[in-house]
């Protein structure tokens, strides 16, 4: 089992070998890559950020609740963070079991909680020339529910936002 913040492209095919073992009958991979629309609006690329502390800590974290909830040790996880062109990989999952309902399910798991829980921060660009700040992530840890019953109560409530990252720096001191 393995996480981590990447600056580098993420390789799919390291990840799946990551997860390789004769006892799975599955393996399943995972890839965000970057879409050249988001709501309409043209995109040219995207920027993330991250408190690099914070999110590998959170991921390492999901990616054991999974391997808790789903009975795997074979799950291999990585966003990437910096500038990232239209069709790059921002975050890759891979995610190994004896049988694919439950690799499935651990892979949406882990996507869903990185989505709600992690301090990742993602700056469109678009092609205007126009860049924002979009669906920062973050939430509560434990809300005492079991993986299936989380991903089913995601749907119906908000997830917590984080602050941009330019909120988190703080403002010069005032001179008198």
């Amino acid at each position: 089992m393995r996480s981590a913040i990447v600056e580098r492209p993420i390789d799919p095919a390291s990840l799946l070998t990551e997860v390789a073992d004769p006892a799975n009958g599955a393996a399943v991979l995972f890839l965000g890559t970057v879409r050249d629309v988001n709501e309409g609006r043209a995109v040219s690329g995207i920027e993330y950020r991250a408190y690099r502390e914070m999110a590998e800590r959170e991921l390492e974290a999901i990616a054991h609740e999974a391997g808790e909830q789903f009975a795997t040790r074979y799950i291999a996880v990585e966003h990437r963070v910096g500038r990232l062109e239209l069709g790059e990989i921002s975050v890759g999952i891979a995610v190994a079991q004896p049988h694919r309902a439950d690799a499935y399910d651990a892979s949406r798991y882990v996507i869903e909680e990185i989505k709600r829980r992690v301090p990742i921060w993602k700056r469109e660009e678009y092609v205007d020339g126009t860049r924002e700040w979009v669906g920062a992530g973050g939430g509560a840890r434990d809300s005492g529910l079991g993986a299936r019953e989380r991903l089913l109560a995601q749907e119906s409530s908000p997830p917590r936002q984080f602050p941009s990252p330019e909120s988190r720096v703080p403002s010069p001191a005032r001179q008198p």
